[in-house]
């Protein structure tokens, strides 16, 4: 199966499960800030 066969859902779920991966969820009409100290890669999944 190639990624591109996965969902969104799969990849992201399978990802939050590795060492140096931290998942921060913001709920609807919920703001939030941060603050990253790099390198890091930000990845924003709205589905």
């Amino acid at each position: 199966m190639k990624l591109e066969d996965y969902t969104t859902y799969d990849l992201v779920s399978e990802l939050e499960k590795r060492e140096g991966v931290e998942k921060i969820m913001v709920e609807p009409y919920d703001e939030e800030e941060f603050s990253i100290e790099g390198p890091a890669i930000i990845l924003i999944v709205e589905e």
